[in-house]
């Protein structure tokens, strides 16, 4: 494990602002996985003091740091102050980013997202848009927030189909991916059915893409909070879900003065 230096944010000490031993081809790591964070700082310090209770050597952020919820600064200065993570950007963070408007997005999102561009600051919106879209962090691992052959689009990988054209391009053993905001397995392999996972044994020789749910905002009808634990030497990811305080979180939303239903939502995981 790596050795660890004291940094204070927002209260939360947290592994997260460790050290990181480095990226290196033939070192096995397990790394704490974890995306769709969208400005819940109750779930990301939660899901962080969980984390620091795992015996991990990295953390990865599958993107959308920001968007829907109250705390967008804090949740960005929070992994920017961590040398501790590989990141990816999201659309929210990519939207957030430009003071420009978005006329794809439904209404929900479009409302916080205009509230949270007036929230970030300049260096966020910058260091938000400086995150890159696709990034290989070893010889097994890759990650995105939407998908490989078309990162900047935003597709949704929702089934099969979906994941046919990021299968194809991925050139690692596993790919990890957000966006979708639920668990989820996709392979290569033909007599794989695609699906939702607790544990998940990788097989040798075949590739996976998997989505490990939400931090901020869970869509599978469970409102915890979710992240993932993957283990390169066992070839196993293992899917953990963490309470975190909810009320909190719902009433910031509200005296933000942010869509109800943007509160209403996480106490249902939908």
């Amino acid at each position: 494990m790596v050795a660890k230096r004291s940094a204070e944010i927002y209260g939360l000490i947290s592994s997260a602002l460790q050290e990181p031993r480095g990226e290196t081809s033939d070192e096995k790591m397990r790394y704490a996985v974890l995306g769709d964070i969208h400005a819940n700082l109750e779930a990301l310090r939660s899901v962080l003091d969980e984390i620091e209770r795992l015996d991990v050597d990295r953390l990865i952020c599958l993107g959308d740091i920001v968007g829907y919820n109250a705390d967008p600064e804090a949740c960005v200065d929070l992994l920017r102050e961590s040398d501790f993570f590989s990141i990816v950007r999201g659309n929210h963070d990519d939207m957030a980013g430009r003071d420009v408007g978005e006329s794809n997005i439904n209404p929900l999102a479009a409302i916080s997202l205009e509230w949270t561009r007036r929230r970030l600051r300049p260096d966020q919106k910058e260091w938000l848009l400086a995150l890159p879209l696709v990034h290989r962090i070893d010889d097994e691992v890759t990650i995105c927030h939407s998908s490989l052959d078309n990162p900047g689009r935003w597709p949704y990988l929702i089934n099969a189909a979906d994941a046919v054209s990021t299968l194809e391009k991925l050139d690692t053993r596993v790919c990890f991916y957000g966006h979708v905001h639920k668990p989820r397995v996709f392979s290569d392999d033909p007599g794989f059915a695609d699906c939702s996972f607790t544990e998940l044994d990788l097989e040798p020789g075949i590739r996976y893409l998997i989505n490990v749910g939400s931090v901020g905002q869970p869509r599978d009808g469970d409102p915890r909070a979710a992240f993932a634990v993957y283990d390169q030497a066992a070839g196993r990811a293992v899917l953990h879900r963490v309470r975190y305080d909810i009320e909190a979180t719902r009433r910031k939303i509200l005296d933000a003065g942010l869509p109800k239903r943007l509160a209403d939502r996480l106490s249902v995981g939908s």
